[in-house]
């Protein structure tokens, strides 16, 4: 069972009292990657054959792959976060997602079904969920919480400084595009990167909460 996260920790998040400088958390991404480059691509190459061995398991594969991607994903914010605190990074680390595999699959499959409806409806209601559950995973991750109560959190914090966070997430879009450009191989570089940047991004509206994740 997840813990209840004490609603004081995040007074000065909920005030909006924040600021995101997308090129530092780019830059900052970018430096755990050259420092980390076989370490890094291996977990996505994983990520990648998951994929395309899914992909030729038609329906099945597909929601194979759905409950497993949220968990996948947070390996990157898990990497992220010990680097950032200056502990050492092995490459299992990168699985620990897993750990918090149940809350982390709810997350993913709530927040695509929002996100989806808000399309349906308009599309800017899809994108205003998706800009404000950008945290959802790391909150998970970082404070232990239900999957819920890491949706609204994430929805409120950001909703305070929508814009920032979105020209964030617009970013980390764009350098994602880039990458797919480059014959998809580019890729490789992107997702690690932008992944990490987004924890960065975490880091300075949220701060860091657990010292292991």
């Amino acid at each position: 069972m997840e813990e209840k996260a004490d609603p004081t920790l995040f007074e000065k998040s909920l005030r909006g009292d924040y600021r995101i400088d997308i090129q530092a958390c780019l830059k900052e991404g970018l430096e755990m990657f050259k420092q980390h480059i076989g370490e890094f691509v291996g977990f996505t190459l994983v990520i990648f054959a998951v994929s395309a061995v899914c992909s030729k398991m038609g329906a099945f594969g597909s929601i194979v792959f759905s409950a497993a991607a949220a968990p996948f994903y947070t390996g990157y914010g898990i990497a992220a976060f010990n680097l950032m605190t200056g502990k050492s990074l092995q490459f299992g680390d990168f699985f620990r997602g897993f750990s918090y595999f149940l809350p982390l699959f709810l997350a993913g499959l709530a927040t695509g079904i929002l996100v989806s409806l808000g399309f349906v409806l308009l599309v800017l209601p899809g994108v205003y969920l998706a800009v404000c559950y950008m945290f959802v995973t790391l909150l998970v991750i970082d404070h232990r919480m239900e999957f819920w109560d890491a949706m609204e959190m994430s929805r409120k914090v950001v909703s305070k400084n929508w814009f920032a966070v979105f020209g964030l997430s617009f970013a980390l879009f764009a350098v994602n595009l880039l990458g797919m450009l480059a014959l998809v191989v580019g890729l490789l570089v992107t997702v690690p990167v932008t992944s990490c940047a987004a924890a960065v991004a975490y880091k300075e509206v949220f701060g860091l909460q657990a010292s292991e994740w």
